[in-house]
């Protein structure tokens, strides 16, 4: 039986321009990748599926969740015109997040964007990325409980600032990451901002709801329930703004 399901939710788009991506190497080595495609487009929704199928491919062959996103992310940054401020802004870009797992060593996760990564432990949703937003940037205050804009990134895949840039700018680098030792029992939840954010303003526990023995349902009620809460929480005539929803989850031994 498959140790993992990933589950997509248009929400009130006309396309859907997340992707998911799982490969295995022959050592035994897997890589989850889930990627936010930045606007709505065919433009943006093939490129993205092309490159979380790349970042998967690499994270599998390479055994490392940073290494095979940083590779990519250069390698697009190289491309002439992403060094073009005017014809950068015009070319598809994606929040991302890989993750890899290798036999016998921790579990490494690698991100640019606000797309996250859970372990989910005895009964706790441990978060194990920090969001590339302006709310990290300017978190909420006294004066302003809002703080930043969540909604404006500040890194992705397809940007081109170095690690020095970002942080310069940013007070974070280009790319982050994290290692977790993994012990038997532990599931991984990679999830886009249009599936976990939902979930937050409601008060869910995502705990509980993405503990399910059962994978499939349990992802697609989750980003069902997602864009249900959504759509609540907006009026009528703004539906066609909820965003898509994906996510993958897939069960983890030590």
């Amino acid at each position: 039986m498959r140790s993992y399901a990933t589950a997509q939710n248009v929400g009130g788009r006309g396309l859907q321009c997340d992707a998911t991506a799982v490969r295995t190497a022959p050592d035994g080595t897997r890589a989850y990748v889930v990627l936010d495609g930045i606007g709505t487009s065919e433009t943006i929704r093939d490129w993205t599926r092309k490159a979380a199928a790349r970042l998967a491919a690499r994270a599998a062959r390479r055994g490392d969740a940073e290494s095979a996103l940083r590779a990519l992310y250069e390698e697009i940054a190289a491309d002439p015109d992403r060094q073009d401020p005017y014809e950068r802004r015009y070319l598809p870009s994606a929040a991302a997040v890989v993750a890899v797992v290798a036999p016998g060593q921790p579990l490494t996760v690698a991100w640019a964007g606000d797309s996250r990564a859970y372990l989910l432990r005895r009964g706790i949703a441990h978060r194990l990325t920090d969001d590339h937003n302006l709310r990290r940037v300017y978190p909420p205050t006294a004066t302003h409980p809002d703080g930043g804009n969540r909604n404006m990134i500040t890194s992705y895949l397809g940007a081109v600032a170095t690690d020095e840039e970002c942080r310069g700018i940013y007070g974070h680098p280009a790319i982050e990451t994290a290692a977790r030792e993994l012990a038997d029992g532990d599931r991984l939840v990679l999830a886009t901002d249009g599936a976990y954010e939902p979930h937050e303003e409601a008060g869910h526990d995502l705990y509980v709801e993405l503990e399910d023995d059962e994978l499939t349902g349990t992802a697609r009620r989750f980003v069902d329930l997602a864009v249900e809460a959504s759509r609540k929480s907006r009026p009528e005539n703004e539906h066609r703004y909820v965003d898509n929803a994906t996510v993958l989850v897939a069960e983890l031994t030590a």
